[in-house]
């Protein structure tokens, strides 16, 4: 099960305090994110302390990561939606989130390709639906056909070609013998 926010953020805290990761410029964003978005998170008061620019930036990034940390799950889980928003490639370079692209999950299979397995119906591609498409069409046309509710044979003609080979025999033969396909 994946870590708590409060729990990744005491994690992250010495990557992003360490290397001037970030500057005074991302951490009043974050400041005006959690500020403006979420009051509940961080005051008008508390806003002005973390901002003072008087303080070194790796004091008052020190100082707000504790104090999100106090504040609880949501504070810390904003800040990283705000760090996120703010800057896309810090937030993927953190270590919390770079162990879990790296390492499998306890189930045995990666994030990643839990996503992109959720979003592909299947790996046949493209082509493989037009063929069922182009099937189930014409095997349509072919019931529509027999029951004498289709316009003109050239409609059905120009619907096989566009078939497979295969399939165009099969259905041709279908219609010139006059075979039920139930």
């Amino acid at each position: 099960m994946a870590d708590r926010y409060q729990e990744q953020l005491q994690k992250d805290a010495l990557f992003l305090c360490s290397d001037q990761h970030v500057d005074t410029e991302l951490l009043d964003k974050l400041v005006l994110q959690l500020n403006r978005i979420y009051p509940q998170i961080l005051t008008d008061r508390e806003a002005q302390k973390f901002r003072n620019l008087s303080v070194p930036a790796v004091t008052r990034l020190a100082e707000l990561l504790s104090y999100l940390q106090e504040k609880g799950e949501e504070a810390c889980h904003e800040f990283y939606r705000a760090l996120h928003l703010h800057n896309e490639d810090l937030y993927l370079s953190l270590p919390t989130r770079v162990s879990r692209r790296e390492a499998p999950e306890l189930s045995g299979s990666n994030p990643k390709v839990f996503y992109r397995d959720r979003c592909v119906f299947n790996d046949r591609g493209p082509l493989f639906f037009l063929c069922c498409f182009s099937i189930a069409l014409g095997l349509a046309l072919i019931h529509y056909h027999k029951e004498g509710k289709i316009v003109t044979d050239s409609v059905f003609s120009c619907t096989v070609l566009e078939l497979g080979q295969h399939a165009k025999h099969i259905l041709l033969s279908y219609s010139k013998n006059g075979c039920k396909m139930d």
